[in-house]
């Protein structure tokens, strides 16, 4: 805790994501972490808007960007890793186990060219306790499997960047039905964020505004365990699976996740272009037909 790193959120309403910009304040060096690139279903168009909103208020404030950071590959958001990595001529990374949900979706869109070593689309593959700096901090790796086989969260100094994993406390958690995701595996990596000192400040990667309040993305841990509203009603991994899977049932497909998880798993670069210089998105026709996708939702 001998550091403490200055936040600054950045919500992007279509999806309820949350891209931070964390810098050292000692040294105006900084990370960004879940970048957003703006999607229209309806023409096919790419919105730079979110990703520019980053970059401008990193260069305005004369900050130098160190890394450019996933939690997970999102499955309701194009990333804006690969962007800002061009933009601010920064590195990219996310966790190791990214190859898994490359293998996963590789099967479902039959592109076998995605399941390839993540590094092709990373600068930098993290495990679990991996450590770097960012001027005078240091950030942790913390592997936090279960709404993805690959989410992880980042430690730097007193905050969390949780992606995933839990919401505010009056929104509970994330679900865990995915392709590769788990219930059980999602309560073990809660439980092991709230084992960190209480006053540890949390930043979730989504808000969806409770009975319309007005957006927030910052808590602490103490705040979680006292008020988290599944964790409350859930008490023990075995009820919280319960709890989590029961949900999980009624809750729609994300409106973005078969257009978004092809470019997220390359580190949101885009499909190559075909012969007629355009790049295409697949469809797998009826691989979710049981799923409605009327709204986008991690909850």
């Amino acid at each position: 805790m001998a550091h403490k790193p200055t936040v600054q959120g950045f919500y992007h309403e279509q999806s309820g994501s949350v891209a931070y910009v964390v810098a050292d304040p000692g040294t105006g060096k900084c990370m960004v972490i879940d970048p957003v690139l703006g999607f229209d279903l309806k023409s096919g168009s790419i919105d730079t808007t979110p990703s520019d909103q980053v970059r401008d208020y990193i260069l305005g404030r004369g900050l130098a960007v160190e890394w450019v950071l996933d939690t997970h590959p999102h499955a309701d958001h194009l990333s804006g890793v690969a962007y800002l990595s061009g933009q601010l001529h920064a590195p990219t990374a996310i966790g190791e186990r990214v190859n898994v949900v490359q293998e996963i979706w590789a099967e479902i869109y039959n592109l076998p060219s995605i399941h390839r070593n993540g590094r092709e689309c990373w600068h930098r593959l993290l495990a679990d306790g991996d450590r770097f700096h960012v001027g005078d901090l240091e950030v942790e790796v913390l592997f936090s499997p279960g709404h993805t086989a690959a989410s992880v969260t980042y430690v730097v100094g007193d905050a969390a960047f949780v992606h995933d994993t839990l919401f505010m406390p009056d929104g509970g958690t994330a679900r865990a039905d995915f392709p590769g995701g788990d219930a059980r595996a999602l309560y073990r990596s809660i439980q092991r964020i709230l084992s960190l000192p209480p006053e540890t400040r949390l930043f979730t990667g989504h808000d969806y505004r409770p009975g319309g309040r007005e957006v927030r993305w910052e808590s602490t841990v103490a705040e979680q365990q006292a008020a988290n509203i599944h964790l409350r009603d859930a008490k023990g991994e075995d009820a919280f699976v319960r709890l989590r899977t029961e949900r999980d049932r009624c809750l729609p497909l994300p409106e973005m996740m078969l257009a978004a998880l092809q470019v997220n798993l390359r580190a949101g670069h885009l499909p190559e272009p075909e012969v007629n210089g355009t790049s295409y998105l697949r469809v797998p026709i009826n691989r979710f037909a049981a799923l409605s996708s009327d709204t986008a939702t991690s909850r």
